[in-house]
């Protein structure tokens, strides 16, 4: 798909991403709690991205892939996303959770035999954008944590800067966590370590998952985007429960890459009532008319635009 035409004062993104994470998937269709279907939500992501215009041209998953890292579980992750991909002219960046198991991973997403105590770390070329998926998993844990090689790692790779930065993903976001405390236990561990190695390189934006629900941060300057859930999410705000899982508010990011910025956008997965709005064919109709006419139309307050209609042809 072509770039739209701006219709504002800044250019297109140069890249287009869609940050998914969470999506818990279980084998044979179960459900998790015997309430919500995992699959059913992955699907409406899918369905999402579909309509994204442009496509994004990589979907980025941080973590938990597999509630239980069942091998069945990682051939349907990659029946339902993989040909969803293709369609888009997206290639897929996989990402180590704590609920994923490395053997299991390798040899169901890449056809690899794994050691249990290598981390599955990856590196990716979108477009001359560097992604970058680090595994922050514990075996045995649900906390994160980054060892002293894959630090080495992260900085031998970024010692070389990309054509147009690097995006780093990894499941535990190093960020706090002031509407979760609950999860403080499981955050990933000596988060300062990690923000030496990313001071002063080409990092430009840091995605996350692993909280179930949207929340964004800095480390070491960077900005750090934190996807909800495409399977069940965490209440921020409950009331009287320590913790709260809840089956609604499910989303994923659109992640819109700039020459001098990232904009991270937060796409709802369930439907709502339109309330007001025009069709899609009147694009073509805006995108015709001049900055000043598009300006008259839509900016001032009395234009048929803003009345609820449109006189265009």
């Amino acid at each position: 798909m072509t770039s739209p035409v701006p219709l504002g004062q800044h250019p297109p993104a140069t890249h287009v991403l869609a940050h998914l994470s969470d999506p818990h998937l279980l084998a044979g269709g179960a459900l998790q709690y015997g309430v919500v279907d995992p699959e059913a939500g992955l699907l409406l992501a899918l369905e999402r991205l579909r309509r994204m215009h442009p496509a994004p041209r990589a979907l980025v998953f941080t973590g938990d892939l597999a509630d239980r890292a069942e091998p069945a579980a990682y051939r349907r992750l990659r029946e339902l996303v993989e040909p969803a991909a293709a369609e888009m002219g997206a290639e897929v960046v996989w990402v180590m959770g704590n609920h994923d198991e490395r053997a299991a991973y390798a040899l169901g997403l890449f056809g690899e035999d794994a050691d249990p105590d290598a981390p599955q770390d990856r590196v990716h070329d979108v477009d001359g954008l560097r992604v970058i998926a680090l595994d922050t998993s514990v075996p045995g844990y649900h906390h994160g944590e980054i060892t002293p090689a894959q630090l080495v790692w992260l900085a031998e790779e970024l010692a070389v800067p990309a054509p147009h930065g690097t995006v780093l993903a990894m499941h535990h976001p190093p960020i706090p966590l002031p509407m979760l405390r609950a999860a403080e236990t499981i955050e990933l561990a000596d988060q300062h370590l990690l923000a030496d190695v990313l001071a002063g390189s080409d990092v430009r934006a840091v995605l996350g998952g692993h909280y179930h629900y949207s929340s964004h941060s800095t480390v070491a300057g960077i900005p750090v985007s934190v996807a909800s859930a495409t399977c069940y999410t965490t209440d921020p705000a409950p009331l009287a429960r320590f913790v709260s899982g809840v089956d609604g508010h499910q989303g994923l990011n659109a992640v819109h890459v700039y020459a001098d910025r990232v904009v991270h956008t937060v796409v709802p997965l369930s439907a709502a009532p339109e309330v007001s709005g025009f069709p899609a064919d009147v694009t073509a109709q805006v995108e015709a008319l001049t900055p000043e006419e598009r300006r008259e139309l839509i900016s001032r307050k009395d234009s048929p635009f803003n009345a609820g209609t449109l006189p265009l042809h």
